[in-house]
């Protein structure tokens, strides 16, 4: 497997006019819709309550996704996601071109408009811009990719508003702005020339141009998947429920309780989209180049912890006479916590978000991606919209302070991903197999291609100590099926693991024949099925750190289910905690480095135990 750096994927044209593209999009879409903001509340003399124009704006843009969402799914799978894009492109200017008049000759109703039809475009673009990945990425790139991808897209958004500032400040702001956003989308559009084909996955699909029946018909689809991709859908509207209810509150928060200017709300959005893309880009890093949802709680925990600290140190902030600037916040210790609070919720939101995008996009059928990810984006607007009613609710009815507003989100966060992670346990599971191979080991991997991307296999490895099967699962790509005596399946706090990774106890003859028999019965089922079985063939933990003879249970497998044989080895754990070495600690060889290597594959005619324990001897080698 590839380790390349998740960066190396800018040099690649199956990738880079892509990652210009859209985040061109992004940055356009931000220029606009904060510049228009921005003349609404300076330029233009409006007369009478401002706001309620400000607000419109923000309905403007996310009711598209409420309305074309569905649309833009259907059309995501039954064109080229390339043409369509270059399609969607050229439309931009177009729309461009429309806000640019609105600018020069002061037409409210136009730079509207403009705002829904920009609105429109992304809407449009959204579900295509996240189906095309996977067809053009490996499956070890797709979390860098998307981490990449979520990068841009928030650094593009810090950009395009900071930019929207810096414009409007100019004399003839409009000519500035007007030229602006014209040459971002020419270029977004010259960009998306090069990027790749990318053939239609459906292209025989009849559409439906009913956009209520279809969203509706898009959103059962959604929510009708796995357990996996739907309650992802459902965490990663969550996430931008949370998101929406800070930015939106940020202003406000940075001018009455920071008493800070127009630069302090800058300060806080750089660190914000900071924290977000650092946390992308760290997520690749951190799972190993493979879709990790073990990461998906940890950025969950995260949040909830920065959230309350948020609330906690907002109760600290220095109450001042003259109005701070972004100098004055960094002089103060108050204003210096409350940064890095809002630079951790960005973090451990990059660590929730990027792999549940990337989960979405792995396990669901390719001929449906397209319409899936229109369903989260349907989700995501509505969510958003709920967020502005539950901030107005706690706010204006309920008279909470914006701290408090934080602590409540924060309570709330941990009870939604409760849920999830209750219906979808694997969640949890990932998790505690990430934990403890970031925590106590150090695992390195080494040549684990060996083991198909599809189809059955049998997995045959030493067995040095208790937590032998989760380092396995948390190293290869695929679910495994473990083989495991069942009194160390009945084991506290893994159990739960276990049960939850289709783990099948097994027992000697003489212990429970019903045992014995029935996970030879599993075992032929799950290979069947064409899934990866991992047996631990010496039946029992060593005791000296040597491997044992194999058990013929083995040679049962390979004769009701042939299939091939994939010789793998543990190096470096005897002598840990987990194993049975007289002479371990608690820590003892603490962060110990542990390596998994297999094998090439042995054809089951040819895997006789004897033979197969002595690949498995070499393979493992002095380390024990």
């Amino acid at each position: 497997m590839s380790q390349q750096s998740q960066f190396s994927l800018l040099k690649k044209r199956r990738f880079l006019p892509f990652f210009i593209t859209q985040s061109l999009g992004a940055f356009n879409d931000n220029v606009f819709k904060q510049a228009l903001i921005l003349a609404i509340l300076y330029k233009l003399g409006i007369q009478g309550d401002q706001s309620v124009y400000v607000n419109l704006c923000a309905l403007l843009f996310i009711l598209p996704f409420f309305l074309f969402s569905a649309l833009a799914g259907q059309l995501g799978e039954k064109y080229p996601k390339d043409a369509l894009i270059r399609v969607i492109k050229l439309a931009e200017i177009l729309i461009m071109a429309v806000g640019a008049m609105g600018f020069l000759f002061n037409h409210l109703w136009m730079l509207l408009l403009t705002l829904f039809a920009m609105g429109t475009h992304s809407a449009l673009f959204g579900p295509v811009k996240y189906s095309i990945l996977p067809q053009h990425l490996r499956e070890n790139e797709l979390v860098g990719g998307n981490g990449l991808v979520e990068m841009g897209t928030f650094l593009a958004i810090l950009a395009g508003t900071i930019s929207a500032g810096v414009m409007l400040s100019f004399t003839h702001y409009a000519w500035v702005v007007s030229g602006a956003i014209v040459l971002v989308a020419c270029l977004g559009f010259a960009a998306s020339w090069g990027i790749p084909r990318a053939a239609a996955a459906t292209p025989g699909l009849v559409l439906n141009w009913n956009i209520f029946s279809q969203s509706w018909a898009t959103l059962r689809l959604g929510l009708s998947q796995t357990p996996a991709v739907s309650r992802s859908i459902v965490g990663n509207s969550w996430f931008w429920f949370v998101g929406a209810i800070y930015l939106t509150q940020i202003p406000t928060y940075a001018k009455d309780l920071m008493f800070g200017d127009e630069t302090v709300v800058t300060l806080i959005l750089t660190v914000f989209s900071i924290g977000i893309a650092l946390g992308s880009l760290l997520c690749e890093r951190l799972s190993g180049h493979k879709v990790e949802i073990g990461l998906v709680p940890f950025g969950s925990f995260g949040m909830t912890v920065f959230g309350l600290l948020l609330w906690w140190h907002s109760g600290h902030l220095v109450q001042s006479e003259t109005i701070n600037s972004w100098r004055d916040i960094l002089a103060q210790w108050p204003g210096r916590w409350v940064l890095l609070d809002i630079l951790g919720i960005g973090i451990f939101g990059g660590f929730y978000i990027v792999p549940l995008y990337a989960l979405i996009q792995s396990r669901t059928a390719e001929k449906e991606r397209s319409r899936v990810i229109a369903a989260n984006n349907i989700l995501n607007a509505l969510f958003m919209v709920v967020s502005a009613l539950v901030s107005i609710l706690l706010l204006s009815v309920a008279g909470l302070s914006i701290p408090e507003l934080f602590l409540v989100v924060s309570l709330m966060n941990i009870a939604v991903n409760v849920y999830i992670f209750s219906i979808v346990p694997e969640f949890t599971m990932r998790f505690m197999i990430w934990l403890l191979g970031h925590s106590m080991y150090r695992v390195e991997h080494r040549d684990l291609d060996q083991i198909p991307d599809e189809g059955a296999a049998l997995l045959v490895c030493n067995h040095v100590s208790f937590v032998d099967a989760l380092l396995i699962a948390g190293a290869v790509r695929r679910p495994i099926r473990f083989v495991m005596y069942y009194k160390i399946y009945r084991l506290p706090v893994l159990n739960f693991i276990f049960r939850t990774a289709g783990t099948i106890p097994i027992a000697g003859r003489n212990e429970d024949m019903d045992i014995y028999e029935q996970s030879f019965k599993r075992i032929a089922r799950y290979l069947a099925d064409g899934e990866l079985v991992c047996i631990f063939p010496e039946g029992k933990l060593t005791t000296d750190g040597e491997i044992s003879g194999f058990k013929a249970g083995m040679s049962r497998i390979l004769e009701e289910t042939p299939v091939p044989v994939i010789p793998m080895a543990l190096q470096g754990l005897w002598g840990s905690f987990f194993s049975r070495d007289p002479d371990k600690g608690l820590l003892r060889r603490l962060w110990s480095r542990v390596v998994l290597v297999a094998g090439a594959p042995i054809t089951a005619d040819l895997a006789k135990p004897v033979d197969v324990r002595e690949h498995v001897k070499r393979l493992r080698g002095d380390q024990r």
